[in-house]
């Protein structure tokens, strides 16, 4: 009896998100894997946090951002950044809260300049952001 070796390669792709190590088989790897919510804490952590100051504005607990910013003692700069994310289009920050957001879209990505436009950020943000 002879012995056989059988060798299976899988292209698998490492990524991080919020933090943590994902795995991400191929596209079209079988009907086996339904879609699954890729809920990122970070970003959903991050679109709270946004909203929850701009309520704060909105209310008058804070007169502007450098008082948040004191407040939680923080970065002026990084609170402006991620206040920003309450200017996204509702269909982007309801997706991101389903963890229907695309594979590569992190924090990172939506903390970078992006246009007030939600026509433009559907394609900025939903587009293959790998390219750019």
């Amino acid at each position: 009896m002879t012995e056989a070796t059988l060798t299976v390669r899988v292209p698998l792709k490492l990524t991080r998100r919020g933090g943590r190590k994902l795995v991400i088989s191929p596209e079209g790897s079988g009907p086996w894997a339904p879609e699954q919510a890729r809920i990122d804490s970070t970003l959903v952590k991050a679109l709270a946090r946004a909203f929850r100051w701009r309520k704060q504005l909105e209310t008058g607990v804070h007169t502007c951002i450098r008082d948040i910013a004191k407040a939680e003692q923080i970065n002026e700069s990084y609170v402006f950044r991620v206040y920003r994310l309450t200017m996204l289009a509702p269909d982007i920050i309801e997706a991101i809260l389903d963890g229907r957001q695309p594979e590569w879209l992190a924090l990172a990505k939506v903390m970078e300049p992006f246009p007030c436009e939600w026509k433009t950020q559907r394609v900025l943000l939903f587009s293959n952001g790998e390219d750019g």
